[in-house]
Order: structure tokens, then C-alpha cells, then sequence
């Protein structure tokens, strides 16, 4: 495991360090701070840009050769992070002491550690990683009119007021599509010059304001469209067990929707969230791949499978087999046993 130690807190030097150690190529515009590499570290892109007020964006798309920490080092007050995972996931520790913390994708995450404190990310190795941290100075943002932090919850508050700076503050709290839809906006502005930089700032504060919105509503104990709570996610991986275990019955909106207790709108999200397909194209899948280990391992026949698996037509399901396989079931199951042969 490589560790990489940043001893700054301000986006552009921390880019300056990662290059360091990263190595690539340093390039600045229209405000911006790009690192490209592609080496025997790994390859990506991590870009810097900082606004008026103490605001800024630290954006990652990375894969790493090897399990990295970052370790951030510094006896300066650290900004309030919120961040936001659109591929992958990490793990983030504060000091030595507290225990690992798992971030997770699509997951809303608000940290801010107490003063002089160190700060650690782990990012695994061979993994995609697609991260959004928009990093806010308390003190220059509190300078901004019409900042508003008193409408914050209290601890969120004293934590932007700076009043509990020995008080370490992490939020992980629901998922949501609605923030990762607008994560995928902001990378995907294309423009130049004074337009970029503000499409890019308009689009900051929205993904900003979602953040906090989802914090207020879950300290109310409440959950917003398009966001699912930890319990949902529960409830949808055990629900993917089910339709294994059950996957010669019919599989029904309304009848997964009463085995999970979720509605069928948030039932939806929820496989859209974790595995960015539908109900029933997940079904479809389940039902696929049962199928196909079926054909290569055991004796049944085409006809019992299909029956095994809870599909009535035998002519749909090596119509669905071939748009998945680019191979009809029963040339499937020839090819397999010769090769185990």
C-alpha cells in the first residue's frame, strides 16, 4: 500500500503534491488546475477550481495500480467536505483512532474532522473511482451576504460557525440518483472561458444546496424523492436474494413490492441505484444466468431449465438467451459439455 501525505488544504497545492507523487502532467486554464496521468501508478484526471467565498471543487476520475492513502496533514482548520461518489467506493478515517468509515456510492457525505486533526482516505486498488468533493473555508464562506447557515441544523451550523472546531463532524446519509444526475451534468459542461466557469459555479451550488436538502430531510427523520435511506438499500439486497431463491415464481412488481415493504416507485429506484437496471430487466438477468450455469453444469434439458427458471415459452427464452449470449441455448449447452468433455 503507497501513501501519499498532503500537508495543504488549499485545492491547488494539493493538486501540486498529487502530481508529485502521481507524476503526469500539470495543466492550468480559465482558473482551472488539471493532473492527467497514465503510468505505472495508474491513470486519470483530477481537476481543481476554486470560487469566491471559500468555495471549491475537487473532482477525481481515477483508477489506481495499487491501494493508495491519501493522508492530509495540516495544523490549519480543514474545510467542510461534501462529497459525492458517482463510481466506486472508499474508506475515511479521522486521526488513528476512530475506526474506518465506508463511503459508499451515490451516498450523501458531509464531513468536516476538529482541528490539527489528520484525515485519511483509502482508496482501493484496480477500481474505477468517480468523486465530487466541493470543499468549503468556514470562514470566508460566513463572510458571503446572504450565506443563510443559520437555517442549518444546529450541530451542522456550530460546525460552519467554527464553535466546535475539537468536535469532529461526518454525515453519511441517504442515497441519491437526483444528486448523481447532476454530478454527471457538472462533468459533462463542455463550454469555454467566462461561460465554463459559470455553468461551472451554477451547477457547484446546485449539487450543493441537493446535499444539504438531503441532510435537513434526514435529520428529520424524512426521505426525499429520488434518495433511498440505508434501511432501503437493506431491504433491496435482501430482496435480490429472494428472487434467487424464488426464481421459478412469477415475479410481479406488486409481489416484490409486498415481499420488500418498499412502494414500487422506490422499489424502481432502488435497482436502479444499485444495479442501474430496472425490476424487471434485473430479473430478466437473474433469471439468465441461473439459466446459463444450468446449461453448462447439470444434466437438465433445455425444457426443464426453462421451466426451473419461471419462463413459460421456450421460443422467448432462447430469444432473450441469444440477444444476451449471441448463442441459442442448445449450442450453449453442446459447446459446454464438450469442453468439459
Amino acid at each position: 500500500m503507497q501513501e501519499i501525505v498532503i500537508k495543504s488544504s488549499k485545492d491547488e497545492l494539493i493538486v501540486r503534491q498529487l502530481k508529485d507523487c502521481l507524476e503526469g502532467t500539470l495543466d492550468r486554464q480559465w482558473g482551472e488546475s488539471v493532473l492527467k496521468f497514465e503510468n505505472n501508478k495508474g491513470k486519470g484526471l483530477i481537476r481543481s477550481i476554486e470560487f469566491d467565498w471559500g468555495v471549491s471543487l475537487l473532482d477525481c476520475d481515477i483508477c489506481l495500480n495499487e491501494t493508495t492513502k491519501i493522508i492530509f496533514n495540516t495544523s490549519k482548520a480543514s474545510p467542510v467536505e461534501f462529497i459525492f461518489i458517482s463510481e466506486g467506493s472508499l474508506q475515511y478515517q479521522e486521526g488513528d483512532e476512530q475506526e474506518m468509515m465506508d463511503l459508499e456510492r451515490y451516498q450523501n457525505i458531509i464531513i468536516s474532522p476538529k482541528r490539527a486533526s489528520k484525515k485519511t482516505f483509502v482508496f482501493p486498488a484496480n477500481t474505477n473511482l468517480k468523486i465530487n468533493f466541493i470543499r468549503i473555508r468556514k470562514k470566508e464562506f460566513l463572510k458571503k451576504r446572504n450565506n443563510n447557515v443559520t437555517y442549518l441544523n444546529d450541530l451542522l451550523f456550530s460546525v460552519f460557525q467554527d464553535e466546535n472546531s475539537d468536535l469532529p463532524y461526518a454525515h453519511t446519509g441517504s442515497y441519491s440518483l437526483k444528486i448523481a444526475d447532476q454530478v454527471k451534468a457538472l462533468g459533462a459542461v463542455r463550454d469555454s472561458g467566462i461561460v465554463r466557469t459559470l455553468s461551472l459555479e451554477g451547477r457547484l451550488y446546485l449539487i450543493l444546496a441537493l446535499q444539504l436538502m438531503e441532510h435537513h430531510e434526514f435529520e428529520c427523520k424524512e426521505v426525499l424523492p429520488e434518495s433511498l435511506s440505508k434501511s432501503d438499500i437493506r431491504r433491496i439486497h435482501q430482496l435480490s436474494e429472494f428472487i434467487v431463491d424464488s426464481i421459478s415464481e412469477p415475479m410481479t412488481i406488486k409481489l416484490l413490492s409486498e415481499e420488500s415493504g418498499l412502494s414500487p416507485k422506490k422499489l424502481q429506484l432502488g435497482f436502479r441505484l444499485l444495479y442501474s437496471k430496472s425490476v424487471n430487466e434485473y430479473v430478466r438477468q437473474i433469471k439468465l444466468e441461473i439459466a446459463r450455469d444450468l446449461l453448462k453444469n447439470s444434466d437438465m434439458s433445455v425444457s426443464e431449465i426453462v421451466y426451473h427458471i419461471g419462463i413459460k415459452s421456450r421460443s422467448y427464452f432462447s430469444k432473450i438467451f441469444w440477444e444476451e449470449y449471441a448463442i441459442l441455448p442448445t449450442d450453449y449447452k453442446k459447446t459446454s459439455k464438450r469442453r468439459s468433455s
